[in-house]
């Protein structure tokens, strides 16, 4: 049987235009781990992975999954919260390919996209043309037009803008036959055309006129159906709106079977396009009045009187998210207006033409509040500042996943909504729920719309948590349906609610709803168990039992996470990490570059607890005695697959801040690779990469050896193959003196000259400023100059530069995952400088990569009795546009030292910076001579990544992500703007793909003096 199915997928596979994995080889069972979750709390490995390319594609899916009688799961950014991705048939995922926009039509405000299209660049593309579109979610970076369809997403303005529902104009579709078709409103005439004829579409149509234009079902729809002033009606299909429509027919008004197809998940139809209506952009002026509420009840009370106020939003957030941010390290900037101890802020949104409008508007809603002796501050936020609460606010889920322990919270109960006015008594007894089963919890969100996210804190790690689970559920549904609520508000049915449906909506709406997918899908071949005939909503969860097995054993110290595994598990596959350069920020490049899932920080974070998971089942296999020796069979096969879905992480470190949940892939990426090389040896390249200041040294016996080669083309293309770099890629200078003996004898010279000048006092002054340079290997041996030029700037400026005895910063090790070396050298420079680096004597550094790793790596690389030390050098140690800062804020750096000519400076970050400093300083030092501006190239990673950009098979997708937003903006700056890069490796990246040279800030700096 296998032998046939497997000829099946082979056979296929050749005529398939897109990609499609299925075997057991390590690419195609990485590719379905990967996809075996989404952003719920359930894991299935599908069949297959089918990643289209075109709408014949679709086509030959459909009797493709009919022959093996399986069912496609349609699936775009993979951030459902109710498992409607996931499942044990093909995954068909529409991200990659599925993209455009199609056409705007500004005068009839509409677009027409495909569904993989983000909502946040599609409104990106329309800002221009003064037109968005409404619907948003707390994912909309990330969320694709399809997925928020099959949920009928909602989101933040949801009480003035409506569902998706709402702003659905059309969509053209495959349907189960495997005809295309477009649903658009019709009149009661084109209404019954459609219902002519012996085509799969015809008999749609008939069957769902018989089934609305029956008294008996119109009767069980009404009665049970959610009270209609609950505009989050989502549970099961929309016969509601259906019924609605039916009824205006007769009179004049329109039939559109897409209120049907929106919040049916997937499982009707295949959308291959949509058209979807779009409004004025809102008015410029926004302003955020933040209320402060003693108790969550209060804060409830308040959100009745901003709906009274006609506002445009009014989200809560909760005592626990509010504490749980004051620790993160991105939320921390947003939390600003955050004032006393609140139990809960409310945050009520207005818009206005202009500031007194505004602040009419303002003022009239908290005058109300005071007379009802609601709330006890309000701070309000103005335009840009706004944004700042609302990331704080769709923060939640990442920041209450960021905690210790195997209590996480639950995505459970958090999609139920009821009238707003029934909100304080609902909610009431919801926590008195929760309180009797003795559950932390939190609850935010959309207080406007009557539905908050409640999430209780839960350990479903064992058997008794996961009944719990489904208790909390079940008793959930008799509260929801005692305030005639829905179920599933926006997140979905999926396999977490689905079960529930007949008991909330009745055992005829039931039917009904059986009847509808029989209509659309008689074989079952759109994503099967959603919504209908669902699995029990405790089966097939992503979280492993507990084991009795110690601690997997790691060079990293992972304590604070709790482990390696621990820390993998955080991803919650919210999917931050899915965001475009449209979107900006740093996270992730390779995924920017590629759009391919296997390629995120999210599939790599869930291929490392896959196969930790493994590892660790191996070993308490040993702990409890059994003949279990080294790696399972299955361990071996995750190890391999690991490995491939993490080749192309280019260690950015993006994802340790701006990932919510503070996912360090990079770090956990670095000690995978060291535990694949001792099972399997270390491949010559990464060896001579991590040796690269030991390289280096020889090669600067003959510098002018090394540099002839790669001058000459032929020759640097023959020497780049041996090592395995691409051809195309040119290699950086080796300096004709390394700094470090420069160093040495500039140091003679000037001691010599002082004691020539007999002025032996200036030799040693205990009141001069003292800093320590560490001079890192790249600066060393590459950019020798930029050290000179620092140290003369320094020394000009007024201060005694000291180069105190070390050794390289070990980054070239931990780029290729040679942790253990790097383990010894981060051991001797923290021995060596422990007791010279004070606040008095901070010791500074050049290369971002190089210097960070003082306040990154090393703090979980040295031993216990080292800790202490490696502490306080990383609290004394900064990057050089840091400590020219903090020196120009003591008043000890001038102006009048440096030259008043205008120069415009563009800026592209290193990625390490963004992730665990900033880029003011370096902006706030490159700006400090009095006519220099400097502006930021809003790009993420250059795309080098150390030796990542020389790798021949890396090169192609390097020079991509350079392409995404840096070379362009590079490209059209005229000859006099100065393009500067602290980073040697994005330096290096500029020459390459732009054939501009980018200084870095000191030689800025160094040439402003006067």
């Amino acid at each position: 049987m296998f032998k046939i199915a497997s000829n099946s997928f082979q056979t296929f596979a050749a005529n398939f235009e897109g990609e499609f994995y299925f075997d057991e080889s390590a690419p195609h069972e990485a590719l379905k781990l990967v996809y075996a979750t989404d952003a719920s709390v359930y894991q299935e490995k599908p069949l297959a992975v089918a990643i289209p390319k075109s709408i014949d594609d679709l086509k030959k899916l459909i009797p493709f999954a009919k022959k093996l009688k399986t069912t496609l799961i349609p699936r775009a950014a993979g951030t459902s919260l109710a498992g409607q991705v996931v499942g044990s048939g093909i995954v068909v995922d529409i991200s990659q390919n599925f993209t455009k926009i199609l056409e705007v039509n500004k005068a009839e405000k509409w677009v027409k996209v495909q569904p993989g299209i983000i909502r946040n660049d599609l409104n990106a593309h329309l800002e221009p043309f003064g037109l968005l579109f409404g619907p948003e979610t707390s994912t909309a970076s990330r969320a694709m037009i399809g997925g928020m369809i099959g949920n009928n997403s909602c989101g933040l303005h949801s009480i003035i803008w409506g569902a998706v529902r709402d702003n659905l104009l059309e969509i053209n579709a495959i349907l189960a036959d495997g005809s295309e078709v477009v649903f658009r409103e019709l009149d009661k005439n084109q209404f019954e055309k459609k219902c002519i004829g012996v085509t799969f579409e015809a008999k749609i149509y008939q069957e769902i006129k018989a089934l609305i234009d029956n008294s008996e079902n119109q009767k069980a729809i009404n009665d049970g159906f959610p009270n209609k002033k609950i505009t989050r009606r989502n549970t099961g299909y929309a016969l509601d709106a259906v019924l609605d429509m039916w009824e205006k027919l007769e009179n004049g008004g329109k039939f559109n079977m897409c209120k049907l197809i929106a919040g049916s998940e997937g499982t009707l139809c295949f959308i291959t396009e949509a058209k979807l209506k779009l409004i004025d952009l809102p008015p410029k002026e926004v302003a955020l009045v933040t209320v402060h509420c003693s108790t969550f009840r209060e804060s409830l009370l308040v959100n009745l009187i901003a709906l009274k106020h006609n506002c445009s939003a009014s989200e809560m957030i909760d005592k626990l998210v509010l504490d749980l941010t004051a620790g993160n390290a991105e939320q921390t900037r947003n939390r600003s207006f955050v004032e006393a101890d609140p139990e809960a802020i409310l945050m009520v949104e207005f818009f206005a033409e202009n500031q007194e409008k505004l602040a009419e508007k303002t003022t009239a809603f908290i005058d109300e509040c005071k007379n009802e002796k609601l709330g006890f501050t309000y701070p309000i936020l103005l335009n840009e500042d706004c944004k700042k609460a609302w990331e704080l606010r769709k923060a939640a889920l990442g920041i209450l996943s960021n905690q210790k322990g195997d209590t996480i919270p639950a995505n459970l109960i958090e999609d139920c909504a009821v009238a707003p006015e029934d909100l304080p008594d609902y909610i009431e007894e919801i926590e008195n729920l929760l309180k009797k089963y003795d559950l932390k919890y939190s609850i935010s969100a959309h207080a406007g719309a009557g539905e908050l996210h409640v999430m209780p804190m839960m350990n479903l790690r064992n058997q008794a948590g996961k009944a719990l689970f489904r208790t909390i559920l079940e008793e959930t549904t008799h509260i929801v349906k005692k305030y005639n609520g829905s179920l599933s508000g926006e997140h979905g049915d999926g396999r977490l609610r689905g079960e529930f449906i007949p008991f909330m909506m009745g055992k005829k709406n039931y039917q009904l709803f059986e009847k509808v997918k029989s209509i659309f899908d008689p074989e079952q071949v759109f994503n099967k168990g959603k919504i209908t005939n669902t699995p029990a909503m405790n089966e097939f969860m992503r979280v492993d039992e507990e084991t009795k097995a110690p601690q997997i054993p790691t060079i990293f110290d992972f304590s604070e996470d709790e482990g390696i595994l621990k820390l993998a598990e955080k991803c919650v596959g919210s999917g931050d990490c899915r965001k475009t350069e449209i979107t900006g920020g740093t996270m992730c490049p390779s995924y920017m570059a590629t759009r391919a899932e296997k390629d995120s920080t999210r599939a790599r974070a869930n291929m490392l607890r896959h196969f930790y998971s493994d590892e660790l089942e191996a070993m308490n296999d040993e702990f409890d005695g059994s003949k279990t020796t080294n790696y399972k069979p299955q361990t071996i096969t995750t190890q391999l697959a690991t490995k491939e879905v993490l080749d192309l992480c280019l260690s950015c470190k993006a994802c340790k801040t701006e990932c919510p949940s503070s996912v360090d892939v990079g770090k956990m990426k670095a000690e995978f690779m060291q535990e694949y090389y001792d099972k399997n040896g270390v491949p010559f390249r990464t060896k001579l990469i991590g040796n690269f200041t030991k390289m280096m040294k020889l090669a600067s016996i003959a510098p002018w050896v090394y540099n002839f080669i790669y001058e000459n083309d032929f020759l640097r293309k023959t020497a780049n193959k041996i090592v395995g770099f691409h051809p195309d890629r040119t290699m950086p200078h080796l300096a004709k003196e390394t700094l470090g003996s420069w160093w040495k004898r500039h140091t003679s010279n000037s001691l010599s000259n002082l004691k020539q000048k007999g002025d032996s006092a200036k030799i040693v002054n205990p009141k001069s400023k003292i800093v320590n340079l560490f001079l890192d290997e790249f600066t060393n041996y590459n950019d020798a100059e930029i050290g000179k030029k620092l140290i003369l700037l320094l020394q000009k400026l007024g201060y005694e530069v000291v180069v105190p005895d070390h050794l390289e910063s070990g980054r070239t090790y931990l780029s290729k995952g040679l942790v253990r070396e790097a383990q010894k050298i981060a051991i001797t420079n923290v021995e060596k400088l422990q007791n010279l680096i004070t606040s008095k004597t901070p010791l500074i550094g050049i290369e971002p990569s190089a210097i960070l790793t003082f306040r990154d790596e090393y703090l979980d690389l040295v031993p216990e009795n080292l800790k202490e030390s490696a502490i306080k050098i990383a609290r004394n140690t900064f990057l050089f546009e840091e400590w020219f800062t903090m020196e120009i804020e003591k008043g000890n750096i001038k102006k009048e030292q440096f030259t008043q000519e205008e120069r415009l400076i563009k800026l592209h970050g290193h990625c390490h910076q963004k992730a665990m400093t900033s880029l003011v300083p370096c902006k706030k030092s490159m700006s400090f001579p009095e006519n220099y501006e400097v502006q930021l190239i809003p790009s993420g990673c250059c795309g080098m990544a150390g030796s990542f950009g020389y790798e021949a098979e890396h090169y192609e997708v390097s020079m991509k992500i350079g392409e995404l937003v840096l070379f362009p903006t590079v490209r059209q700056q005229p000859d006099n703007v100065i393009i500067a890069a602290p980073g040697t490796s994005c330096r290096h990246q500029i020459l390459d793909g732009t054939n501009r040279v980018a200084k870095h800030p000191i030689e800025v700096l160094f040439e402003a003096l006067v």
